[in-house]
């Protein structure tokens, strides 16, 4: 019973371990979300969704009545008389002085420029926030050279440390030959010396990982172990997906930026439409004052009148015709933008391609390389057991093969990268 338990806590222990490495890893796909989360831009997408909402309220207004409040008290000089006298009838004149204090109110009835301006503004806002996209978007390149940085450094430490044991194994063997005098001490010193640079590589290793962790660490926001794992994500499938459809793939944030900047100029276009056609509207204003509305009384009254108002200006000497016609060129414009933009990411693509297929024509020479190498340092090490060759021509040997498998670990490193690049350069999501 005692083992049982025994067992089944060692085996709860290990599935606890290998799911803390899991979430401890540091994968590319969550670094580049939180690097765009925790940038300060990432507030202007709320900030610029709160800014419409209030001028889409100061827009709906003007369908709401306007009250104004005026007031005027004056004094005239001369005020229109009648220059003849009728027998037997009172002629009131016009007071010279008079005051009047009115409320006012106008209803729009009928304005078709309102929703031709919610329009507009509705417009205005998506290309704001495909620009902030298209900002954010940025740093994904930086995001990708640390994650990089970061994998190369523990590739070509995990290469070093396997041959530092190694080194250190046929230390013990040189150290007990020069004790029993079967070898001179420049054998042991010479793998001393090794050990020696092997172990500063490690160290300059690991001080570019951490400080790529630590870029990593500014990007997101997030304290990150500069021990954590960093997970070489497998691009393959999605790079070569991607490759399938470069013409057609319209994924960058910035063909949302083109495809909303031309929606603003139609909807500019629409609304200097708008504003050529009718309005009609309802007005009412009552007050007080004197004279009231008998510009001949001379007594304070009260008074009210109401009415349609219609407006309508058909001439604008060209003004609005030549409106669309500027959004119309302007439209022109952010096409060649978007025709140079398409041609730089081919052109950045191609190079991108070229990488890919070299490194994968590499990288099963490298194979062929190291199973080369890894047989000549196999005899060599049963050569220098038997004493026939020395400490420098074993390190030699073990150079060669260290050489070859870090230079596949940096082919697979680049590999991965160049497949990023290239998802990156097309839009296509990294997962």
């Amino acid at each position: 019973m005692r083992i049982t338990r025994a067992v089944l806590f060692l085996s709860l222990a290990a599935s606890s371990l290998r799911a803390q490495t899991t979430v401890d890893s540091l994968r590319l796909s969550t670094l580049r979300a939180a690097a765009a989360t925790n940038d300060a831009r990432a507030a202007q997408m709320e900030l610029l969704a709160s800014q419409s909402a209030l001028r889409l309220k100061a827009i709906a207004n003007d369908l709401k009545p306007a009250f104004s409040i005026d007031g005027i008290a004056q004094y005239q000089s001369d005020v229109p008389t009648l220059g003849a006298s009728l027998p037997g009838i009172s002629i009131p004149t016009a007071p010279h002085d008079t005051y009047d204090a009115r409320v006012s109110a106008q209803q729009n009835i009928f304005d078709p420029s309102i929703n031709a301006r919610r329009s507009v503004e509705r417009a205005q806002v998506a290309e704001s926030q495909a620009r902030v996209r298209t900002a954010l978007y940025t740093l994904n390149e930086a995001v990708n050279a640390a994650f990089y940085a970061a994998l190369r450094s523990q590739a070509a430490v995990a290469e070093l440390e396997t041959t530092v044991t190694d080194l250190e194994a046929q230390l013990d063997v040189a150290d007990k030959r020069v004790k029993g005098g079967t070898a001179l001490p420049s054998e042991s010193n010479t793998l001393r010396a090794e050990l020696l640079r092997r172990r500063q590589s490690i160290s300059e290793q690991q001080a570019i990982r951490r400080a790529a962790i630590g870029t990593l660490s500014g990007l997101t926001g997030k304290p990150i172990d500069s021990l954590a794992p960093v997970a070489a994500p497998d691009l393959a499938a999605e790079a070569s997906a991607a490759r399938s459809k470069l013409e057609s793939l319209r994924a960058r944030p910035e063909y949302e930026q083109f495809a909303r900047s031309r929606e603003v100029l139609d909807q500019t276009a629409n609304a200097s439409r708008a504003r050529e056609l009718p309005r009609v509207s309802a007005f009412a204003r009552a007050g007080y004052g004197k004279p009231g509305l008998k510009f001949l009384g001379d007594k304070f009254e009260s008074y009210w009148l109401g009415g349609v108002q219609f407006q309508w200006t058909p001439w604008t000497w060209g003004a609005s015709s030549r409106e669309r016609q500027i959004a119309q060129l302007q439209k022109r414009i952010v096409d060649t933008e978007e025709e140079a933009f398409t041609d730089q990411l081919h052109r950045a693509v191609e190079q991108d391609l070229a990488t890919i297929d070299r490194l994968e024509a590499s990288l099963a020479d490298d194979d062929r390389i190291i199973a080369l190498r890894e047989s000549i340092f196999t005899e060599t090490r049963s050569r220098y057991r038997e004493s026939v060759i020395t400490s420098a021509e074993y390190v030699d040997r073990q150079t060669d093969v260290l050489s070859a498998r870090l230079t596949r670990a940096l082919h697979r490193v680049e590999l991965s990268q160049a497949q990023a690049h290239l998802l990156t350069t097309l839009g296509a999501e990294v997962r």
